[in-house]
């Protein structure tokens, strides 16, 4: 008997080798979730890496940055 493993989304068939990787989101629904989240990792001089959310607080880091 095949195991059946639905979205957590939408409700639609989520393939067996997805799920067992730890996606509980069938592909159109994982995408659309990954495209509502905006941010990027940036190592700082002489620091750890931080996450920023907002471009403007990286464009600040910069000290040759024109604009």
């Amino acid at each position: 008997m095949k195991q059946v493993h639905h979205c957590r989304n939408c409700g639609d068939e989520v393939h067996l080798k997805r799920w067992a990787l730890g996606y509980k989101f069938c592909l159109p629904c994982g995408d659309d979730i990954a495209k509502e989240r905006k941010f990027t990792v940036a190592p700082l001089n002489k620091s750890n890496y931080m996450l920023f959310t907002d471009m403007t607080m990286l464009k600040q880091l910069n000290p040759k940055r024109t604009t």
